[in-house]
């Protein structure tokens, strides 16, 4: 294939999760019940918590920025292959790759600072329960959304601005059903030396630093719960702690998962399809975790569909 930079004549080939057109509206069904839910439910949970104030608090704030973030990474990759199975065309413009994979660094960014943040949160409302409303206060919360945000967008644009410098071929296919950064980096014709090196600060800024300071926090939270004698005392103050630990648990556990499946397998379609877990299944999940397992949630959607009942 002949090396080229003119990059914006480019187009992209994503080749999805199969390449069987048999297996294509089986695919574009299942993707769309689980965008839809996905949606649904993490709108569901901003409207509860938007709507009763006893959910005004510094948790149930992060709650809710997380589950717009579930949204919005959803939605910046799941309708474009949705089009594609559709239209059975796999095209994407180097642009139009460039401008997802910008967008998929930037929310997966906010996440994993979002999740650390709540763990902060648990770790002040445990750790020192009289302190917790002069420490989580809004202006606190709502820095730390900003900060979120701030050093997600400069990440984003970095890596894929890097991307600029590159050369690629004509017809490159991506093994993936979306523009995954470092899937796209992989097909360059030129050095992707550099690229390489700030993707891997970058996974150890927002992937090892979130879940250190996670862990550190449940460290201190476990220590701080194992001093309480009672033992139905422990449960209910662990007990809050459960949702955002399984949400933890789901995220870091799949994007593991992705990492060990592409070290063990050279199929890179195999990769593709255990991404889904991390991409889409993580973001759907989210709010039946939420909304199952906390009494308070499951109080505020009750009574966001009596609202709703009433107005019908």
């Amino acid at each position: 294939m002949e090396s080229t930079n003119q990059t914006g004549a480019i187009e992209f080939l994503l080749l999805g999760l199969s390449d069987d057109p048999e297996l294509q509206p089986l695919l574009f069904g299942q993707f769309l019940f689980m965008y839809l839910v996905t949606v649904l439910g993490n709108f569901l949970i901003i409207l509860a918590i938007k709507s009763d104030t006893h959910l005004h608090t510094p948790m149930y704030f992060f709650l809710s920025n997380l589950s717009l973030a579930d949204i919005c990474i959803s939605s910046t990759t799941i309708p474009k292959m949705l089009v594609n199975i559709q239209t059975r065309d796999q095209r994407i413009t180097y642009t139009g790759c460039l401008t997802q994979a910008c967008f998929v660094l930037l929310f997966a960014g906010v996440e994993n600072c979002l999740l650390a943040a709540m763990a902060y949160d648990r770790y002040v409302a445990i750790c020192h329960p009289l302190r917790y409303r002069v420490i989580m206060n809004s202006h606190l919360c709502v820095l730390l959304i900003l900060f979120s945000l701030l050093i997600s967008i400069l990440n984003a644009l970095l890596l894929s601005l890097m991307v600029l410098q590159l050369s690629f071929c004509t017809n490159v296919k991506i093994p993936h059903f979306f523009c995954e950064l470092a899937q796209v980096i992989k097909l360059a014709c030129s050095d992707t030396h550099i690229n390489n090196i700030l993707i891997y600060i970058a996974a150890f800024i927002f992937g090892g630093i979130p879940f250190f300071g996670i862990i550190l926090s449940y460290i201190e939270i476990v220590s701080s719960v194992l001093k309480i004698p009672s033992v139905q005392g422990r449960y209910k103050v662990f007990s809050t702690c459960g949702s955002h630990l399984s949400v933890v648990s789901l995220f870091y556990g799949t994007g593991l998962g992705v990492y060990i499946s592409s070290s063990v397998t050279d199929s890179p379609r195999k990769t593709a399809v255990a991404s889904v877990m991390y991409s889409l299944v993580t973001q759907m999940l989210n709010p039946l975790i939420y909304s199952l397992r906390n009494r308070h949630m499951k109080d505020a959607l009750w009574k966001l569909a009596g609202k709703v009942a009433c107005h019908l």
